[in-house]
């Protein structure tokens, strides 16, 4: 059975990022965490990070997409 819970480090590797920066994520609110245990482990939910993706993909499609019209009113601009 998979773990429901992961630590940070293992989110990293899943996103293939460094520890430091999935610790930014979970800082800054863009991926929800919870701290366990007496030391205070972070932990995040698997299905957290899946919704962290899902969400990454919708705001790079949206940039993508505003990109897109800014170049092809430069292009109409020009013409």
């Amino acid at each position: 059975m998979a773990p429901r819970f992961v630590p940070l480090s293992d989110v990293a590797e899943m996103l293939s990022i460094s520890a430091s920066q999935a610790y930014a994520l979970v800082r800054s609110g863009e991926l929800r965490a919870i701290k366990v245990g007496g030391r205070g482990q972070w932990r995040v939910e698997v299905t957290e990070i899946e919704s962290y993706i899902e969400r990454s993909y919708a705001a790079t499609a949206s940039i993508l997409a505003h990109e897109r019209e800014l170049d092809r009113q430069k292009h109409d601009q020009k013409h």
